[in-house]
């Protein structure tokens, strides 16, 4: 699903604003914070959701949650800066800080079930009204929910805050279907699998938003790269394969990898100054 660059529903991603995103909206300054909407960007994101989901769990079981936590919170903190820090897009740091998410925003989901005992079904839902209220914080303040937007300080503040939040929702969602309602792992894979479509099929066929589809599709990458490494990851007496959570992980790491530096090689091919085009020699 590509989200048309710069463009929401009702046109170019300025020109809806609420009332008191209205003089922010008008100029955006300073180069993009976000790749490209693609198929890579797809294919990076599903792989991420899985690596962050089984190499939380394995960093749990070996440090123990409030370690793990806690380990999580530094790595997060410390990408994020370096992401905030850098001027433009770059894939490595960009990519990094979206790895680093993925195993905190798992952690803040299974230390609210395991750690405090709340339920799946009530973390999804507080968690679901934590995105709603950044989303409409964000575009109250900014007018915009376009990702393409991103150019500003405080824009990309609101970005990488519903990021956290789709992980944190997804995970809940994920660990619903597969444990709560006991679908297991390869059969909430398979269900995600489906519902990702969804967006994209409304907007084909019904003129969905843009921007509201490609949320929707985000939120969902969560649960669909979740449930199959967790697939992958389980014992064979919890419906997986038994692989074990810490080879899942690196074999997730290993085409992130190549994905990323795929994807770096191509900014700098495109960032390249062009030959300046000579006449012909008589």
């Amino acid at each position: 699903m590509r989200e048309p660059v710069g463009r929401t529903a009702a046109g170019p991603a300025h020109a809806v604003r609420s009332p008191r995103g209205r003089a922010r909206g008008r100029a955006v300054a300073g180069w993009s914070k976000v790749p490209e909407v693609t198929a890579w960007f797809w294919a990076v994101k599903v792989l991420t959701t899985g690596m962050g989901e089984t190499a939380s769990d394995y960093l749990a079981r070996t440090l123990g949650p409030v370690a793990a936590g806690g380990l999580g919170l530094v790595g997060l903190t410390a990408l994020l800066v370096l992401q905030f820090r850098t001027p433009r897009y770059g894939a490595w740091s960009y990519w990094s800080a979206i790895v680093m998410v993925s195993v905190f925003g798992t952690m803040a989901a299974d230390v609210v079930h395991v750690v405090v005992g709340v339920p799946y079904a009530v973390s999804a839902v507080g968690f679901a009204v934590v995105l709603a209220a950044v989303l409409m914080t964000w575009y109250a303040s900014e007018g915009t929910l376009s990702i393409h937007s991103i150019r500003t300080r405080r824009r990309e503040g609101f970005y990488w805050a519903t990021v956290l939040a789709t992980f944190a929702l997804g995970t809940a969602v994920g660990d619903l279907t597969a444990g709560t309602l006991h679908l297991g792992y390869l059969p909430s894979g398979v269900l995600f699998a489906v519902l990702i479509a969804v967006p994209a099929l409304c907007r084909r066929l019904f003129g969905l938003d843009a921007v509201a589809a490609f949320w929707w599709a985000y939120v969902l990458t969560r649960p669909l790269g979740a449930s199959f490494a967790d697939w992958m990851g389980a014992p064979a007496h919890h419906g997986g394969l038994g692989w074990g959570t810490g080879p899942v992980s690196l074999a997730l790491l290993v085409p992130i990898v190549l994905l990323v530096k795929k994807l770096a090689a191509g900014d700098r091919r495109r960032d390249a100054p062009k030959a300046p085009v000579t006449a012909p020699a008589d």
